[in-house]
C-alpha cells in the first residue's frame, strides 16, 4: 500500500488528471495500473517518472506486458486502492459543501442579530435622520443576505455538479474493479463481496442460498491444441451461456482460470441441481468452430458442476470448499455432469 504523504487535496487532483489520461492512453483502469499512473503523477519516483516519459515519446503502446512490466519493476507490493483515493476525494468535495452550508448559516444569524439590534435601535429612535439611516441600514443588510445567498446558491450547484461527476467515475471504477476484463462478468472480489452478503441474511434471516463451481472440462488441451485466443473465445462462450442463464437476483461470476461461480438466493437445492443440469446441457449442446472460411472445429464443450448450500455454522470458505469437492467428484466421474451434497 502507498502511503499518502500528499494532502487530500493533492490526492483528488491526481486522480482527476490519472484516470482520463489512463483512457487516453488506452490504460485499464485496474488498481495496479492505477497505482502505477498515481506513483507517476505524485513524482515520487523518479526512475518510474523517466521509463513512462519515455514510453510515451516513443508512441509505445501500453499493452498488457507493458503495464505489468512497470508495476513489477516500480511498484511491487505498493498498491493503493483505486475507491479509496475516490473515497478521498468525495471526502474533500463534501468537506466544502459543508464549509459552504455552514457559511450559509452563519451568514443568516449574523443577519438576524443586526435585525435585532435594528429594532433597538428603532425603539430608542427619536429623529427622522435615526429613522432613515436605520432604514437604509437595513436594506443594506438585505440586498448583502440575497447577494451572499445567491453566491452561495452558485457554489453549491457547481459542488452539486462535481459531486455528480465524482459518483459517474465511482461508479465506473468500482465496475472496473469488480469486473473480469476478459469475461464481462463479475469477478472473484465481486463473488466474495456478494458472497458475504448471502450468508448474512442466511444468518439473520435463514435466507437459502446456493453456490454452483463451473469448470470446463479439458480446458488445456484448448489452449495447448490452437493456443491462448481459442482458449478465450471457449471461456468468453461458457461466460456468455452462465450470464444467459441467470436472471433476478442470480449471480455469476468468474472465479480464475476455466472457473465460473453462480450464487442463487432464495434458491432450494433441487431447484439449483435443475437450473445447473439445464446450463449444463446448454453448453454442451453446440459446437464452436474457428476460421471464417474454412470452418474447423473445436468438438463438444462441457462443463463439470459442483453444488452445495449455506448450511449453519458455514462461512463463505467452508461453502466454497464443499462445492468444489461436488465439482472434483464430478471431474472423476467422467466430467460433463452435475454432483451436489445435501
Amino acid at each position: 500500500m502507498i502511503q499518502h504523504s500528499q494532502s487530500l487535496e493533492k490526492s483528488a487532483e491526481i486522480l482527476r488528471i490519472a484516470v482520463p489520461r489512463m483512457t487516453a492512453l488506452s490504460i485499464p483502469i485496474t488498481p495496479e495500473n492505477y497505482a502505477v499512473l498515481y506513483e507517476y503523477y505524485t513524482e515520487s519516483n523518479l526512475n518510474l517518472t523517466r521509463a513512462i516519459d519515455g514510453l510515451i515519446a516513443n508512441n509505445v503502446f501500453f499493452s498488457a506486458s507493458v503495464n505489468t512490466g512497470l508495476y513489477n519493476r516500480f511498484i511491487e507490493e505498493r498498491t493503493p486502492e483505486v475507491i479509496e483515493n475516490v473515497q478521498i476525494e468525495t471526502q474533500i468535495l463534501i468537506k466544502s459543501l459543508f464549509n459552504k452550508v455552514e457559511e450559509i448559516s452563519q451568514g443568516t444569524g449574523a443577519f438576524g442579530e443586526n435585525l435585532s439590534q435594528f429594532g433597538e435601535q428603532l425603539q430608542q429612535s427619536k429623529s427622522a435622520e435615526e429613522l432613515n439611516r436605520i432604514v437604509l441600514n437595513i436594506a443594506s443588510e438585505v440586498e448583502q443576505v440575497l447577494v451572499d445567498n445567491n453566491r452561495m446558491k452558485q457554489d453549491l450547484v457547481t459542488l452539486g455538479n462535481e459531486l455528480s461527476s465524482l459518483k459517474a467515475d465511482m461508479d465506473n471504477l468500482s465496475k472496473v474493479a469488480m469486473t473480469d476484463e476478459l469475461t464481462s462478468l463479475n469477478n472473484r472480489r465481486a463473488y466474495e463481496s456478494f458472497a458475504y452478503n448471502q450468508l448474512k441474511l442466511f444468518e439473520d434471516n435463514q435466507v437459502e442460498c446456493c453456490l454452483m463451481l463451473i469448470d470446463i472440462d479439458h480446458f488445456k488441451k484448448f489452449n495447448d491444441t490452437y493456443g491462448h485466443l481459442i482458449g478465450d473465445k471457449v471461456l468468453s462462450y461458457v461466460a456468455l451461456a452462465l450470464k444467459n442463464a441467470v436472471k433476478g437476483d442470480d449471480f455469476v461470476a468468474r472465479y480464475g482460470g476455466e472457473e465460473f461461480i453462480i450464487m442463487l438466493p432464495n434458491t432450494q437445492l433441487d431447484d439449483a441441481v435443475s437450473i445447473a443440469e439445464k446450463i449444463r446441457q446448454r453448453i454442451a449442446e453446440k459446437q464452436l468452430t474457428i476460421g471464417k472460411e474454412v470452418k474447423q472445429s473445436l468438438g463438444l464443450i462441457t462443463v463439470s458442476i459442483g453444488i452445495a448450500a449455506f448450511r449453519t455454522g458455514d462461512d463463505i470458505d467452508t461453502l466454497l470448499a464443499r462445492a468444489d469437492e461436488q465439482m472434483y467428484l464430478a471431474k472423476s466421474s467422467g466430467r460433463n455432469c452435475v454432483k451436489f451434497l445435501k
